[in-house]
């Protein structure tokens, strides 16, 4: 043997130790329902917090008093050195946590909370000011809160028109997933805002079918008092629904929920995450060769179980979906693509049948340009429009569901694609961050149509080669640190496109490298949560890219 096929011998076994390694500390975070969880600590949140007081305050603020000052405490304890506040504490200060928390603590308790308060504007004024953050929908929620205080005049909080929900297709379309919030806080603005006579008179009219929006969602999950299991989300209908002193039952419900769902430390959590872990967890097992393990039967068996029968009346959506929580939340084209994916993996048939109704479900929120969003189909609103990375998503859910790479499906969505490419060879994500893996995703998904010659493709394949750090790590494709997900996203994608195993060596060693004593990896905040603006980390995606990147690459190796 050759001192090469020696070093290359000690790589792949090096290999197959990580990963036997990182499989069982993925494992690890099991439950016996099958769901990967990384529990509420992961998910405790700046926004919730402050949304769930602001809430609390306009619904109930002598009865929640307890919580109220529980919440105040909290925010007062997690705000940053420089005066912000991260979307998850520990991290540097963001514009839109700071914003929205100043304010919640000066509306719920202005002389306890009035240094934090302070330190807070001052660093939103270091920042630029609300006209800084990079991201609309962000300045017209802060600008809301800004308004609860008094820092911004009613007249100048942005207007959500109410009288559009009298067009009920245009609406959903205008507002996507932030329907029921956009509803909630119209109904209010009817209340507290100027409005000129005829913007009063059709907000009249169109009262009953923002409040049908609301309460669509609101049944859908059970009537159990939240929305989207998201505190935030829930704060902001609450608040909207008790400023404008309708749907008195959902106040009192969203209340009952909030008390029932706060920590012993006064915060409040965003949406579970029991699918997106799961769904990232599986993938990475697969195809790192677990496939067959006897473990993956019950996560099978959630996945089935987590898939909705029943339409989402407020977005206009059939049955068939998947979403980012438990069996009673949102549709989501990524979950339900990701989904699809993985139990198309799977051995057995005995999820065939959600797999076809996983795929028609997607064929239906196709939109008419060929892209996929976030659920509304046609729709352009920022965070929920057409996604590059999402249709890459939808699309390798249709191929790995047995669709051949000729459908009409695949080309038109490929044909935007091509069109939606950035200058520099490069592809945005909604929902991950900057142009890595959205690149990466895209790249694959050409390739494994047999199009990995194309120019998107060569492009997309030439800006992840130059883009790598120099110790053959992946971070945002703008010289931040590697990370773990990226680097193994960009390692997958490359081997996926035909990339020979040296080619991608640095980068496998690499993540190597970054193995935790435990033998999983460090999760990074990649995700968005709000475009460019607050991220999280999602260990089950760390884990599993990781797994992902590993088991191609012993399989390119053999």
């Amino acid at each position: 043997m050759t001192p090469a096929h020696a070093g290359t011998g000690r790589l792949a076994d090096e290999v197959s130790e990580a990963i036997a390694g990182g499989a069982e500390a993925l494992l690890r975070s099991r439950r016996d329902d099958g769901v990967f969880d990384y529990g509420a600590d992961s998910l405790r949140s700046t926004l919730a917090t402050a949304g769930a007081v602001t809430a609390l305050h306009f619904a109930d603020p002598g009865g929640t008093a307890d919580l109220i000052a529980a919440g105040a405490a909290r925010l007062r304890r997690t705000q940053t050195e420089d005066g912000g506040w991260a979307m998850v504490p520990g991290l540097p200060a963001e514009p839109g946590p700071t914003a929205v928390s100043a304010a919640a603590l000066h509306l719920v308790d202005p002389a306890g909370s009035a240094e934090q308060v302070a330190a807070g504007r001052r660093w939103m004024e270091r920042y630029g000011g609300l006209a800084a953050i990079p991201h609309p929908e962000v300045v017209l929620w802060c600008r809301q809160f800004y308004g609860f205080v008094g820092w911004i005049a009613p007249a100048d909080m942005r207007r959500f028109p109410l009288e559009l929900a009298l067009l009920p297709g245009l609406y959903r379309r205008l507002f996507d997933l932030r329907l029921p919030m956009a509803s909630a806080l119209g109904l209010a603005q009817t209340r507290h805002r100027p409005l000129t006579r005829v913007q009063r008179t059709l907000s009249r009219l169109a009262e009953p079918n923002a409040l049908r929006v609301i309460r669509q969602t609101y049944e859908h999950e059970g009537s159990a008092g939240s929305w989207s299991e998201d505190a935030w989300v829930t704060g902001l209908v609450c608040t909207g629904l008790a400023r404008a002193g309708v749907g008195q039952d959902m106040v009192d419900a969203a209340v009952g929920w909030l008390r029932r769902s706060m920590h012993p430390d006064g915060s409040w959590a965003t949406t579970p995450l029991d699918a997106a872990w799961t769904m990232y967890a599986v993938r990475g097992l697969v195809e790192a060769g677990y496939g067959d393990d006897e473990r993956l039967v019950a996560s099978r068996d959630a996945l089935l179980g987590l898939q909705q029968h029943r339409p989402f009346l407020a977005f206009g959506c059939p049955p068939g979906f998947w979403g980012w929580t438990a069996g009673r939340g949102w549709p989501a084209v990524l979950e339900t693509g990701e989904i699809v994916s993985v139990l198309s993996r799977l051995p057995g048939t005995v999820q065939d049948s959600a797999v076809a109704e996983g795929v028609g479900w997607l064929t239906d929120r196709q939109d008419s340009r060929g892209s996929w969003g976030l659920c509304v189909r046609n729709t352009r609103v920022a965070n929920s429009g057409p996604c590059p990375t999402t249709t890459a998503q939808a699309l390798d859910a249709l191929l790995d569901a047995g669709v051949p790479a000729d459908d009409r499906r695949v080309r038109r969505a490929l044909r935007w694609l091509g069109r939606a490419q950035l200058p520099g060879g490069g592809f945005e994500s909604v929902w991950y961050r900057e142009h890595t893996m959205g690149t990466a995703a895209v790249l694959e998904t050409f390739a494994r149509c047999g199009r990995g010659g194309d120019g998107p493709a060569v492009r997309a394949r030439a800006l992840l080669e130059r883009t790598r750090n120099p110790d053959g790590s992946w971070g945002d494709g703008h010289g931040a640190p590697g990370t773990v997900e990226e680097t193994g996203w960009a390692v997958a994608a490359l081997l996926a496109a035909g990339a020979a195993p040296a080619e991608v060596e640095p980068a496998v060693r690499w993540l190597l490298a970054a193995r935790l004593p435990d033998g999983g990896w460090p999760a990074e905040p990649v995700h968005e949560y709000v475009r460019r603006v607050s991220r999280y980390a999602n260990p089950g995606f760390t884990h599993g890219m990781a797994l992902r990147a590993l088991g191609r690459y012993r399989k390119a190796l053999t």
